[in-house]
């Protein structure tokens, strides 16, 4: 398998990044090109890989999604199969990249679900992380029917809803991947956001671009469905 980085013998990120997608079991040989290609030699800093299954009647569909920071990019690889005969003989593979300047993203958001809340204690894990990264300003609408607070009344109160801002958003869930999953999506978050937040604010046409300020990522860093 191709080592990732310019450096990689010596790049602990790099290894443990090829052991994630070896441990995901998805065309682990495949995808690990595809990243290899579309780092173009940088050196990872910190990894997500979050693979995904969807049952559809009697088809199963699955998809990877591998995000990996670099000191001045965020890489995203997607890759779906799918099947073009009945038998399952005949099957593709469709994959994506993209690589976004960590200087053009606007917000990292995390949102967390805890069980029992009225019990909790400091040490109690969440038992569901989202991570949601925009950049290029790219907005999702949820809709829904408007109500009042009579719960006898049956008038059309039209439609309500929320604008979110979102280019990527993955859900991690403790009961589908184990806790490590969302542990190792939540030091994501926060190693991307750091190098956010380094760079300043987003760069716009015309304005020159700041000197980076990079963190040292000591630790070991580590979807629902990519959202294009």
């Amino acid at each position: 398998m191709n080592s990732f980085g310019a450096g990689a013998p010596a790049n602990t990120k790099g290894r443990d990044l090829e052991s994630a997608l070896q441990r995901a079991g998805f065309y682990p040989r495949l995808v690990a090109d595809v990243v290899n290609d579309a780092l173009d030699g940088q050196e990872c800093l910190a990894h997500l890989v979050h693979l995904e299954t969807h049952f559809d009647r009697t088809e199963v569909h699955r998809h990877i999604t591998v995000l990996v920071l670099t000191e001045d990019m965020l890489v995203i690889t997607h890759v779906d199969d799918q099947q073009l005969d009945d038998a399952g003989e005949q099957v593709v593979a469709q994959v994506s990249t993209e690589s976004v300047p960590v200087s053009q993203i606007r917000s990292v958001v995390l949102s967390y679900t805890y069980a029992q809340p009225q019990d909790y204690k400091p040490s109690d894990p969440a038992r569901e992380l989202t991570v949601s990264i925009a950049w290029s300003g790219g907005q999702r609408v949820d809709m829904g029917p408007a109500a009042c607070g009579d719960p006898n009344c049956d008038a059309d109160h039209g439609y309500t809803g929320t604008i979110v801002q979102e280019d990527l958003a993955l859900r991690i869930s403790a009961e589908a991947e184990g806790l490590q999953a969302v542990a190792d999506a939540k030091a994501f978050a926060r190693a991307l956001r750091a190098v956010n937040t380094a760079t300043g604010a987003p760069v716009h046409a015309g304005t020159p671009a700041p000197g980076p300020k990079f963190p040292v990522l000591g630790q070991r860093l580590g979807r629902s469905h990519y959202r294009r």
